[in-house]
């Protein structure tokens, strides 16, 4: 629930602000009557990407038990890392410039793009953050799923995308009607280390499949285990899991590139989004 809750309320409110960018550019130039267009493209983005997961989520669940499963779940687990990592240092890098980047694509789609140059602007825009989310969303469900083996946890993880969702737009509504102030800068970062720890978990369990399916054929003895203290199918062992990538016996390699990850990334990110040095006065 926790990992779904902090994916939706980070990708709502990003998604969002790319909205609200769009929306504050027409209203500046007077062009009203073209926010139809922007709702158009979001909507149609929430649709596609929506019905593409689920097709995905009950195409996978068909192969249940099989190594097809297996497989998805592993590129999955794969993707989703890669997505957080990389749009943790890409929100980093374009938050000041978003906004400008922004309202020049907007000013190009209506000079050139017809009345639907702004519905595939923002179709393509909220798209990307849809498809992000809902490769977070498969991801955190296989974990669930592999660990539970019931669909009550799955309720609980959709529980916790409801909740991140309405808190996100709250945000957002919040900032752009009440003038409500947020520190983004800082928000983002807090949300960029939680989110590659839950990254770090991912490939742990992308590790532990590949270990399974006899592709990685190294590193694969028991370092410990921990289960008669803390299952890792409890309820406990469960957040731990989805939470800190908590393994209840691990391997050599899983806690290799469990490590390996945090302290590269984490390090790197928290190294980069460091202050500016004060420039001496003469």
């Amino acid at each position: 629930m926790i990992p779904s809750f902090v994916i939706f309320l980070r990708e709502s409110l990003e998604a969002s602000m790319i909205v609200a960018i769009l929306l504050a550019y027409l209203k500046r130039t007077n062009q009203r009557e073209r926010f139809r267009d922007v709702w158009t493209g979001v909507g149609a983005a929430m649709v596609l990407i929506l019905a593409g997961g689920i097709a995905a989520y009950f195409w996978i669940r068909h192969y249940s038990g099989s190594n097809v499963q297996r497989y998805f779940e592993t590129v999955t687990y794969l993707l989703a890392a890669a997505f957080l990592t990389y749009m943790t240092f890409w929100m980093h890098k374009n938050a000041r410039t978003m906004s400008k980047d922004l309202q020049a694509k907007s000013e190009v789609a209506v000079s050139t793009g017809g009345r639907w140059g702004l519905g595939v602007l923002s179709f393509q825009a909220v798209g990307r953050e849809g498809l992000e989310t809902m490769v977070f969303t498969l991801a955190i469900l296989f974990t669930n799923s592999a660990q539970a083996g019931t669909p009550v946890r799955g309720n609980l993880v959709l529980v916790g995308a409801v909740l991140g969702l309405v808190a996100g737009l709250g945000l957002s509504y919040a900032m752009y009607t009440l003038g409500a102030k947020l520190n983004l800068k800082i928000f983002f970062r807090v949300l960029g280390i939680v989110l590659m720890v839950f990254a770090a978990g991912l490939l742990a369990d992308a590790v532990e499949n590949l270990q399974q399916l006899g592709w990685l054929p190294f590193g694969n003895h028991a370092l410990w285990n921990t289960g008669s203290f803390l299952a890792e199918g409890s309820n406990t062992g469960n957040v731990a899991h989805s939470l800190f990538g908590y393994a209840q016996s691990p391997t050599a390699l899983q806690l290799t590139v469990w490590a390996l990850y945090i302290i590269t990334s984490v390090g790197y990110f928290l190294y980069v989004g460091r202050p500016a040095p004060k420039q001496p006065t003469a």
